[in-house]
């Protein structure tokens, strides 16, 4: 017989207990915490009842549309064609929307683009878009569908009447342990990311180091729990699982990343960021329907890379969000650091790994990262990477550059960044870049 049972006390109880709860008894805590009628504590103990006992896939999906529910839900039906969003779990040196949005636009698709900021050791795309001079963030719905509409992209920071239970429940997981529970990551993500009101969805969920599911079974459990949701919700949606054992790219740090980013849409960027943004616009077109198939779609993107059409795009939208295009020309005028110093091998050998956690961590110690959310960041702040793992190395060659402006720190950043690098005397295998797709 089902438990309809809607008091708080007794719905803890019962998760307390391992039972499932139906869509009545989640959506009355939720909506009773984000009113103010259930208090913290209560809500705190209801949290950690699913961080201990988990939910199925069925009360994941309940949560998430009444996470969803909690404010306002975009009607993108005006653009008359099917619109495509990507997110990314998070990591080190990942600037993959960045070039990723403007392939997809230049392609003829409609990318409604939400992000957030950095926390912690990853980067927010948002810091890493504001870098660039006058960029900005915070559009008003108007603007953000006019732009669309315009230019199938923009890029906008998440509103408060955009899923305003879940900014309210992350501020409580974030005090009372509860954060790393995948139905809460799950929920939180997706509650977002379905309010935009995107037609299709791809997921980069990320594993290794620098990531925030370590390691690989969480990684492809939070994947599948993500894919659920969306095809519960009458999403398109395909997930992909990479690799975050390294940082991604050479650069890390905001200003140091869009120069990256503008390297990449001129064809000439890393070969793994390279690599992977074609991979993931293949399966945006491809979802779209804008291809027939992910093979036809990669194929597009490096047209759109080649031709310079993708760099046209990301050129526009940065225009049409009051950016200084000549910043993205001459990457000069974009922030800098008053002191730069590159690290060299202590060694002769091979680059064995480059742990990104910490890498991230340092980065937020020379302040290219934020520790909370309101913190200040240095734009300029970061690493320029010249060798990754699988690279040959001299004692003596250059393994990266620092970009610091705090002299005391430079010295402290060197000696931390050197613990993060380890060495070997044979060759180790690249690691691989994608893992797995879960469809």
């Amino acid at each position: 017989m089902e438990n309809t049972c809607l008091t708080p006390y007794e719905i803890i109880l019962s998760k307390r207990g391992g039972k499932e709860l139906t869509e009545n008894q989640i959506a009355s805590m939720v909506m009773g915490f984000t009113s103010g009628k259930i208090p913290q504590y209560q809500f705190s103990s209801f949290l950690m009842a699913v961080y201990f006992r988990g939910m199925t896939g069925r009360e994941t999906c309940f949560l998430t549309k009444c996470m969803m529910n909690s404010g306002e839900i975009l009607d993108l039906s005006f653009l008359k064609k099917k619109t495509v969003d990507k997110h990314s779990t998070g990591g080190v040196g990942d600037k993959v929307s960045i070039i990723l949005a403007p392939i997809a636009a230049a392609g003829g698709v409609p990318v409604p683009m939400m992000s957030g900021r950095g926390l912690g050791h990853t980067g927010g795309t948002l810091d890493k878009l504001e870098s660039i001079p006058g960029f900005k963030t915070n559009l008003t719905k108007k603007t953000f569908f006019r732009l669309l509409k315009k230019s199938n992209i923009a890029m906008i920071g998440q509103t408060d009447k955009i899923a305003p239970a879940d900014k309210k429940m992350y501020a409580l997981r974030d005090v009372t342990a509860t954060v790393e529970s995948i139905p809460l990551i799950a929920s939180s993500i997706m509650s977002k990311k379905l309010a935009e009101g995107t037609d299709c969805l791809i997921l980069d969920v990320k594993t290794g180091t620098g990531a925030f599911m370590r390691k690989m079974k969480d990684a492809e459990t939070l994947a599948r729990l993500l894919v659920n949701i969306a095809k519960r919700m009458g999403k398109k949606v395909t997930a992909l699982i990479t690799d975050m054992n390294q940082p991604l790219g050479t650069a890390v740090g905001n200003s140091l990343e869009i120069k990256e980013c503008i390297e990449t849409l001129k064809n000439s960027g890393p070969e793994d960021l390279t690599k992977l943004c074609v991979e993931l616009a293949g399966y945006m077109f491809a979802i779209s329907g804008k291809t027939k198939n992910k093979e036809s779609g990669r194929g597009l993107a490096k047209k759109l890379l080649a031709n310079g059409t993708a760099l046209k795009k990301f050129r526009e939208m940065v225009k049409n969000q009051g950016g200084n295009i000549a910043s993205t020309e001459d990457t000069s005028l974009l922030p800098k650091t008053k002191y730069n110093k590159k690290v060299l091998s202590p060694k002769t050998g091979f680059i064995k790994s480059i742990n990104a956690l910490e890498v991230g961590l340092t980065a937020v110690f020379i302040g290219a990262g934020r520790e909370k959310l309101d913190a200040s960041i240095d734009h300029g702040a970061g690493f320029k990477f010249f060798k990754k793992v699988s690279d040959r190395v001299k004692k003596g060659d250059a393994i990266l550059e620092i970009h610091c402006s705090s002299k005391n720190k430079l010295g402290k950043a060197e000696k931390r960044i050197l613990k993060c690098i380890s060495f070997s005397k044979t060759k180790p295998r690249k690691p691989r870049l994608i893992y797995k797709v879960i469809k």
